[in-house]
Parts: C-alpha cells; structure tokens; sequence
C-alpha cells in the first residue's frame, strides 16, 4: 500500500453486473479490535496528518505549474489522466496531478482553490477514511477532489448528503467543473420516475440522499429476485434469460463519499429501513381507539414509562385492569400478550411520542422528525401498530398496518460497497464504533485558520420558565449590540414556545423547524444579518453555513445559544460550530433547565438529588452542570449504542424469518 494513498486500481473490483461486497460477519473478538483499531487511528492521527501534509505540499507544487498554462493545455492533461488512471490505478503521482487539476479548474470555473487542508481531507478520503473537519472549512468542496478523481478511473460515484437541497446545490454547483474533465453530474430528488432515476445513476458521480439511496438498492432488490445479495440475484436472472441490469436503477455499489458520516453511520442506523405494503384492513381502527381509552383509564398504578428506552410496560395491577375490561371482548383482546402489547403501545403513544416533539401533524398525517436533523421524515413510519395509534391520538383517519417485504440497516448497506469514506465535523466520538461496524478509520484534519469562537460556559436552571427568561434576555442583549443570534431548540415545540416568549419581549425573530423547511435556504441567507434573531431546531446544525455581514463580523459575530441539550454530544457541538467558521469571531453558550428530557429521561435519580442538595439556587455551578451533562449524555450513548448494535443482530435473525416466507433481505 502507497504511504499516503491506496494503491486500489480499477482490476480490483468485479466487473459483473452489480458490483458489490458480501456481507462480512464478525465475532465479539474481531469488533473488540476494531473498536480499539478506532480509537488508536486517532491517536496516530498527528503521524498521518504529516504524510497528508506532504502530498498537500506536492498538490500545491503541481498547481503552481498549472495555473499559467492554457486551457488547452490543461484539457490534454486531463485526456490523458483518463487514459493512464484506469490502468495504473490510484498512485501518488496520478492523484497528486488529478487533484491539482481539480484545484486549478474549481479555481478558474467557481472562484474557489482548495486550501492545503481541503487537500489533505480529499487524500484521507482517498484512505478509505471518515475526515473529520470543522465546521465551516468546505466539506462539499473537499468530496469534489477524490469524486472526480475516482470517477477519471471510470469507478462510478455516489456523494452521499442528508437531505435533496445540498444534493440538488452541490451537483449543480460542481457541474462546470465536471464538464471540463468530461464527467456527468446527476442527482437523485424525491419526484423523480423511475427512468429519470435510472439515468441519474448512469452518471459517472451522483449527489443522493442516503435514504433515496438505500430505498432504491432495495428496489433493484425486488426486481432481481429472493437471494440475499443484489448481485447474485441480478447474475442469476441474467442466466435464466430473464432481465438483465436494464431493469435496476443502480450499476452496484463502488465508491461512496459519505457526507455528515457521524449523522447517517450512527445516529440513523438505529432503524432500519424497510418497504412494506398495505395489509387487509381488518377493522384495526376501531381496536386502536380502544387501545387508547384503556391506556387513558389506567391510573398511575398500572404502568410503568421507561424515559430512556421509550416505552410503557404493565404493571400487575394493569394487566388485570386490562383483563377484565376486556372479558367481553373477540378478537385479540382474548389473547392476553396481544392485548397486553396493544395497551403498552397505546401508552407509549400517549405519554412518550408526543406532537411537536417526536412527530408533527401535517396535511392529515403523522409524519415522524427526525431529532438529530430537526427534518421532517414523510416516507417513514413507526412499526408495531405504534403510527396508527398516534394517528388515532391525532383524530386522523388511520392508514393501514403494513407488511414488510424488504429491509436493511445502513450498517449493512454501506458496509457493502466495495471502497467507503466519510466526512463530518464531530467524527471523534464514535471513531471506535464507525471502525468496528464499518470498517472506517477516523482521521481529523486541521482547520485552515484558527477557531476564535469564544465558548462562554453552560448555566444549569433549576426550572424550564427561569431559563427561558434568561434566554431571551440573553438574545435581548445581544440584539442591542449588533450581534445576529441563533437559539437553537430540541424540538418543534420548544423552538415555538420561545417564538412565543420573543413576541411578548417585542424581539423581531425568524423561526426555522419542520413547519418551516421550504424556508431553510432563504431564513439562513439572511442570519448573518445586523439584529438578526434566528430560532431553529436542528435544521440549521448541519449543512448550512451562515455568512456573516460585515458589521456583524466587527461587533462580534454570530452568537448561538443552545436551549436543551442533546443525547450525543456531537449534536451539541454541531450547533455550536455555526459560529466562529473560517477565522469569523463568534460565541456560543449553554442554558439549559434540570426539567429537560435528557436529565429526567438519563439522569432521573442524580438530577432529583442535585435539586433537592441544591434547593433555593435558580442557576447551579458551573462545575455540576457539566459533570450532570457528561453523566446524562453518556448514559444516553451507551442506551444507542446497544440499540444500534441489537438493530444489526436482529437483523440477521429477520432475514432468516423473510427468507423463509420467500422475501429478499
């Protein structure tokens, strides 16, 4: 292997139909490894970031010969690196010249030469390496210099983004530069047909959305047939004489660029995804109203809520409650497990999934938000009887339960492609697991300038009302001095709550959440702006980069306030690195109350003892608060965790069951 680069070469991937890798299974031994294989890449990291720093060095040397030649010239050069890259592979000297290509043409094309750190982040890329970068220092551009590259050595690529607004930007910002070296640039939106998605994956680099993505792969899986990997299925029906590859969307699964890796790796890979069609309505509305009048008339004997896994469990009093009511019921109430999950659903629904938290109710329907994004999930529902329920809750016309015909965790899935990487800004805390599911390594590149984000602390409120009155006193303050702000929430409730409370102050305000996405791109142009009051959920944690204006950049910069704590504390720290990109000045700090979820939820019994040991302080210490975070915040990664790791296993133990029945996955 090259120092500095792989030395992969077109030869090394099948050239079948569909080429993808076979599912690897590991044993408790091989992931322990992995786990600490992880941690010590990131610890060695100093020691890659020098050979990284000396290929950026040969980039930049190559460059500088480049930038007087003709156009021409450079489309010769370019000719003949197509020619040379599929049958030498991947070297140094070939990467080095293709990324100073790329630096050159972006730099004449889009006004923008990467930085020798964004040389480096497309190198580790190259690696097979998630890249953690900060916020702010061109994650979109880096991809740009490995995809082209791969893509010259006729290896077709997927950029891989969290939602179809960057996709849709970045391949059609890109697109002259594409152009120039010959390549085609396509993008997958959520309307496309068939056919049009089809040729969008025809292109030698396709920006998608990770869900698009997988929900296809398993298309092409149903098209193809009942075994348990996409290619054998597509070889076989091309032996029997059946359709060939004509029939599938994608060409295999070769390079992937995983934007926001932490995000899609990790904390969307506690649920799978699955398509499912519509079962035989069964008169299953009228069973889920009763459901939830018995949930309603348990009293607080007969239940137990588990905060921290999300769900309700009967109690001995409760189940003879339910018993008896339902002694002149048919059906499944006659049958004492399935009664007894019905009502424990039905509870979970009313007093863990809560409307403008875990879900919204939009044009008749439930649709499910996603915490770590702050985005909305229209195509995805709960499992188990659990939507309709809530549907039920809502007073909306309940859809029917579906049956599943074909799943797949994006463990799994991304596991399959025959070269990965990623790229994230808060990478470091799950290195480990991304290395022992994924096989990733995680490396962490340098900022271009420094980091002069000032972090002003956490203040720890006793109660929700004595926070948020210091919040918006905080923004208050904030506004007289010429600084924009951005107040990040938890949830869509939480962001309209202080909407509220910033009417009543008469603070002028813009609100971002899931009610709001069609917005996004215009409310962030504007947040940079002298007085500018945003409050947003996790819709503006990632992918968005707010510019400042110049007055703002001189009275301070952007200021963010994080309302309520977050379950990872990746989240926290993307919110917190909206400010203080690029050299900008900024400042960000913590307000946040013991009456939060994450506390009650992760930290009941130390947040109870704090309260009463400290009672009569409206604000905590400094010092316990952040020990109350750490505490609360790794009990929660460790309770995702095991969920994430049980999701994997399970897995396996569901495709036996989907075989059996004659399904793929």
């Amino acid at each position: 292997m090259n120092p500095v680069l792989r030395g992969w070469s077109v030869d090394e991937y099948a050239v079948g139909l569909y080429p993808e890798r076979t599912d690897r299974h590991s044993n408790v031994v091989d992931r322990a490894l992995a786990r600490q294989a992880g941690r010590m890449a990131l610890w060695t990291s100093p020691l890659e970031r020098r050979r990284l720093w000396r290929f950026a060095d040969g980039v930049l040397a190559q460059g500088a010969t480049l930038e007087s030649e003709s156009e021409d010239r450079l489309r010769a050069r370019v000719a003949e690196l197509r020619v040379t890259l599929p049958r030498a592979g991947l070297t140094q000297p070939l990467t080095a010249l293709a990324f100073a290509l790329v630096r050159e043409i972006s730099r004449r094309r889009l006004g923008m030469a990467h930085f020798p750190v964004q040389l480096m982040g497309g190198a580790a890329l190259l690696r097979g390496r998630v890249a953690e970068m900060a916020t702010g220092e061109g994650k979109s551009l880096t991809g740009l210099l490995p995809a082209i590259t791969v893509a010259l050595a006729r290896v077709p690529v997927h950029v891989v983004t969290v939602n179809e607004y960057l996709a849709e930007r970045d391949a059609t910002e890109f697109g002259p530069v594409l152009e120039f070296f010959g390549l085609s640039a396509g993008w997958i939106g959520p309307e496309q047909a068939p056919t049009m998605r089809q040729a969008m994956y025809a292109r030698d680099i396709t920006w998608c959305v990770n869900k698009d993505l997988v929900f296809d792969y398993l298309k092409d899986g149903l098209a193809a047939g009942t075994d348990d990997n996409v290619r054998r299925r597509v070889l076989r029906r091309f032996l029997e004489g059946r359709a060939g590859i004509d029939r599938h969307l994608l060409r295999g699964l070769f390079f992937a660029i995983v934007d926001e890796a932490d995000s899609i790796f990790i904390d969307e890979a506690r649920t799978p995804l699955i398509i499912s069609s519509e079962q035989q309505d069964a008169g299953e509305a009228v069973q889920y109203a009763l459901a939830l009048e018995l949930a309603r008339d348990l009293g607080e004997d007969g239940y137990r809520i588990d905060a921290a896994a999300r769900s309700a469990r009967l109690t001995a009093a409760g189940r003879q409650q339910v018993e008896q009511a339902c002694a002149d019921q048919d059906g499944l109430w006659r049958f004492r497990r399935a009664r007894e999950q019905m009502v424990e659903q039905a509870l979970a629904a009313l007093h863990l999934y809560l409307r403008d938290t875990q879900y919204v109710v939009a044009d008749g329907k439930v649709h499910i938000v996603d915490e770590s994004t702050g985005r909305t999930m229209p195509d995805r529902s709960w499992e188990h009887g659990l939507h309709q329920i809530i549907e039920a809750k809502e007073g909306l016309a309940v859809t029917r339960r579906r049956e599943t015909i074909s799943r797949i965790t994006y463990q799994r899935f991304f596991r399959r492609y025959l070269w990965l990487a990623g790229m994230t800004g808060t990478g470091a805390e799950v290195a480990p697991e991304v290395r022992s599911v994924y096989g990733v390594a995680t490396v962490r590149i340098p900022t271009h300038r420094p980091v002069l984000r000032r972090n002003l602390g956490e203040r720890v409120f006793r109660c929700a009302d004595a926070r948020w009155a210091a919040v918006v006193e905080r923004i208050r303050v904030m506004v007289a001095s010429g600084r924009a702000v951005l107040a990040g929430t938890r949830s869509v409730e939480a962001s309209e709550h202080l909407a509220r409370l910033l009417d009543d102050a008469g603070i002028a305000y813009t609100l971002l959440n899931a009610r709001h996405a069609d917005e996004e791109a215009a409310i962030v142009a504007a947040a940079g702006q002298p007085g500018r009051v945003t409050v947003a959920t996790n819709m503006a944690g990632r992918g968005t980069d707010i510019k400042l204006h110049p007055a703002v950049r001189e009275a301070g910069g952007l200021h963010v306030i994080l309302t309520e704590y977050h379950e990872s504390r990746r989240i926290d720290r993307q919110l917190f690195g909206r400010s203080g990109r690029q050299g900008d000045p900024g400042s960000c700090e913590s307000m946040v109350s013991l009456e939060d979820e994450l506390f009650r939820a992760h930290a009941a019994h130390a947040t109870g003892y704090i309260a009463r040991r400290w009672q009569g302080r409206e604000v905590l210490p400094a010092w316990l608060g952040g020990m109350l975070r750490r505490v609360a915040q790794a009990a929660a990664e460790r309770r995702n965790a095991l969920v994430r790791f049980r999701t994997l296993e399970g897995e396996k133990h569901t495709d036996r069951r989907l075989a059996f029945a004659g399904s793929p996955e």
